[in-house]
């Protein structure tokens, strides 16, 4: 990859993706469709009420994840992946990908795993 940092737009797709819990929302809306905002909660015990709602807000303001809200008493909203939102997938592929291998390389790298090698 040839590229002239100051050019390169990564910080851009960077300032998107970056946070502990918008790739894991994000894997939730591509591989369970839309989801209600409960049922998001549910899934990431870890995550409280306002990060979840800050992240899907900021999600949103990107034209990643669409919000319907639909008229009830109490409220219902869902949250689904957008179309434009779908172009990530490769991306969030590529980095589970990487993340696996990373973690796999630094478990062959722990003291323990190099005694067993030479066993």
């Amino acid at each position: 990859m040839k590229k002239e940092p100051e050019f390169c737009q990564f910080q851009e797709a960077l300032g998107i993706l970056v946070g502990k819990w918008k790739p894991v929302i994000l894997v939730h809306l591509l591989n369970d469709g839309t989801q209600r905002f409960s049922v998001l909660k549910r899934k990431m015990p870890g995550i409280t009420q306002r990060m979840l709602t800050k992240q899907l807000r900021e999600l949103e303001d990107e034209d990643i994840i669409q919000r319907v809200i639909y008229p009830e008493i109490p409220p219902k909203v869902e949250y689904s992946i957008t179309e434009y939102g779908r172009s990530l997938e490769p991306i969030l592929e590529a980095m589970h990908e990487w993340g696996s291998s990373h973690v796999a390389r630094k478990q062959a790298e722990e003291p323990g795993a190099q005694e067993e090698k030479l066993s």
